[in-house]
Parts: structure tokens; sequence; C-alpha cells
């Protein structure tokens, strides 16, 4: 999982609405050290052995960068994402770049987050809703893509997208932060029988679960110390980057890059 990725130049990344909590347009990312964060999450990502393919943003799509929020993709399909207005611009654009790696690719009826709040994991698809993404959309993803859907919603719009209050480690093996879902979403992700790792308040705030890892290297901020030792205790590569502004559009080294190689589902025998 996540060795192939879709990502998109941060050339035209800025400030000029606010529709998550870390949006401050009076706080604008510094566009240089902003280009340069993007491209050492490339170059690690290449450096682990990932292909990284490029769409080019568009200068009216200024979130263009967070491509994980684009669409979910498995088994040479793509549900499009259905984002908040203000970044309805870039559904055509990722629909192009879809199609042109061979996708077949399928429009959202319902607001949905793309990959944002659709999580895979082994046989299960961990699924978002409540806050950008609605929870009609959930049948649709399982009959589409094969996975057990399960629906998680996080505690607040600290947590606007599943991939800040959870990653996916490897195919039996989760991080999360307790206190960013809800009663019934943590009762349902202990029920799963998964290995979970637990994250404290400060590194999750720090953006440390929005991570991407293909269960031997995890590629993640800094900022984060003991998640890192954590999964190196677990004899995994971490790699830690420096995403200050990157953070300050919302979104990590999760949300630069979409995967279009999440595994199928096996089916019990």
């Amino acid at each position: 999982m996540n060795r192939d990725l879709l990502m998109s130049s941060a050339a035209h990344y800025r400030i000029v609405y606010e529709i998550n909590p870390y949006m401050d347009m009076s706080c604008q990312p510094d566009t240089k050290a902003a280009l340069a964060e993007h491209e050492a999450i490339s170059a690690a990502h290449r450096a682990a052995g990932r292909t990284v393919r490029i769409m080019e943003s568009a200068p009216q799509c200024p979130d263009m960068v967070y491509t994980a929020n684009g669409a979910f993709v498995c088994d040479q399909r793509a549900l499009l994402g259905a984002p908040p207005p203000a970044r309805q611009h870039e559904i055509p654009y990722f629909r192009a770049a879809l199609k042109e790696n061979g996708l077949d690719v399928y429009d959202a009826p319902y607001p949905f987050s793309g990959q944002g709040d659709a999580l895979a994991c082994g046989p299960f698809l961990l699924a978002g809703h409540g806050r950008r993404t609605d929870r009609r959309i959930h049948p649709i993803l399982a009959e589409l893509f094969g996975h057990e859907t399960i629906p998680l919603q996080t505690t607040s719009d600290q947590w606007y997208d599943l991939d800040l209050a959870l990653a996916v480690i490897d195919t039996h093996t989760l991080a999360y932060h307790p206190q960013a879902l809800t009663a019934p979403s943590h009762s349902r992700l202990h029920d799963l029988g998964l290995d979970l790792i637990e994250v404290d308040a400060q590194e999750a705030r720090a953006f440390a679960l929005n991570l991407i890892s293909d269960g031997t290297t995890v590629t993640m901020t800094t900022g984060a110390p003991k998640l890192a030792a954590t999964l190196r205790d677990r004899d995994l590569t971490v790699a830690e980057l420096d995403t200050t502004q990157l953070r300050k559009g919302g979104g990590g080294v999760r949300c630069t890059a979409l995967t279009l190689d999440n595994p199928t589902p096996t089916p019990p025998p």
C-alpha cells in the first residue's frame, strides 16, 4: 500500500478562505518554504521506493496541493471527492488526471472528503462522517470497492478529516488519538481486533497522524518524537519532515498524496 502516489504542485498554495480551524488568511504560508517542504516530502517518497506522479496545480485552486481530498482510489477505480464549495473547482482537474492514469472515475452524489475520510486497512475501509463527509456515501464506497466499511466520527472540527485522527501503519496496525473519536466510534474501532497505537493530544495536534506508511517506511511530520520512537521500536524506518507551512492550510504529509494502489480486500475463504 502507498507505493503509488499522486501529488500536486504547491506552486499556487496560499490561504484565500477559511474552511477549517487551522486556516487564517492573516497568516499566509511562505511560498518558498512551502515549496521546499513539498519537495522534501516527494523526495522522501521516492527515496522509500515509491512512485510519485505529479498533477499540475491550477492558480484558482490554492488547496489542490492536498491531493488526498480529490478522490478515493482502489482497484483501478476512483470515487471523486465532493468537497466544500471553496474547493469544488479542483474536481475537474482530478477527474482528468485520474482518467489519464487509466482509472474508471465515478462522481460522489453526497459530500465526500475523498481519502481524507476513507482509509483502507486490510479488509476494512475506515470511513469518516459528520464533518465533511455525508454518511450516505458509505454504502456507495462499500459497493464500489468491496471493503467492509467502518463508520467513524470525530469529536470536533479540529479533526475535520479522519486522517488527522488516525493513521494506517499496515494492514493490521493503526495509530490513533482516542479523544479524537466519539465514544461509539472508539468502541467500534476497538472491536475490529487491530493492533492499536495510542497517540497523545500534543502529538496528534501537531499532525502526527497525518502520515503515510507502506508497512516498511513511515513518512511523517517532525514534532512527534514519541510516535516516531514507537514506530522505530517496531522495526519501521521513519522519515520525519518539516510541515510547518503546509499545516497552515490544515494539511500534512498524508494530505499531500492520493494513494493509487490501495489493496483490494481479500474475500473470506
